[in-house]
């Protein structure tokens, strides 16, 4: 948490244990050591929380992985240290991961990052990232992506399909309601 800001308590204490707890140090860690391979940059690839942290809260070593995929692609890293600097690194960072196919729902929001929000966001983001980078020559992590599969029928085959019945509707044969009775029976 930033020390600019007061320690959550009740409600919001126990929604940050939830999203803490989510964390997952090995894929954080493999998450900065995939970072360090692709762009050769000497950062510490510890998984804990507080290294991770340290490492990419300035978004420097994010755009750096970012033009490392695909170079020039950030045009201005800002080095300095001020919030608002660092918060244009995180999102230019993040408009190139969306660029670079990783799905809306697998990004982060800066401050997840910059106000160490939810870390697990950022290693998901990364994770995912990481999965695309073989499409750019690069080193990847994680599962390999599946290929598409796209299939092309003949009219013909698509009319022969149409006349199958299948029994992955199921059957009724032999089915009836009799014997089935709820609730107590109507006395007369």
């Amino acid at each position: 948490m930033s020390s600019n800001r007061a320690p959550k308590s009740g409600f919001a204490a126990e929604a940050q244990r939830k999203i803490n707890s989510k964390y997952s140090e090995e894929l954080a860690q493999e998450s900065l050591e995939w970072i360090k391979a692709v762009t050769a940059e000497p950062i510490n690839t510890s998984g804990d929380t507080d290294n991770f942290f340290e490492v990419l809260k300035d978004g420097v070593i994010l755009c750096k992985l970012a033009n490392a995929l695909q170079p020039g692609v950030i045009k201005k890293i800002n080095e300095s240290k001020m919030a608002f600097k660092c918060m244009e690194n995180i999102s230019a960072f993040l408009e190139c991961a969306k660029n670079f196919g990783v799905p809306t729902q697998e990004t982060f929001q800066s401050v997840d990052l910059w106000e160490r929000q939810n870390l697990n966001s950022v290693v998901i983001c990364l994770q995912s990232l990481g999965r695309k980078a073989s499409n750019f020559n690069k080193p990847s992590i994680g599962p390999k992506e599946a290929d598409k599969n796209v299939r092309n029928f003949s009219e013909e085959q698509l009319r022969a399909g149409q006349n199958v019945i299948s029994l992955q509707y199921g059957s009724n044969k032999g089915a009836t309601q009799s014997g089935i009775n709820f609730g107590n029976t109507r006395h007369m």
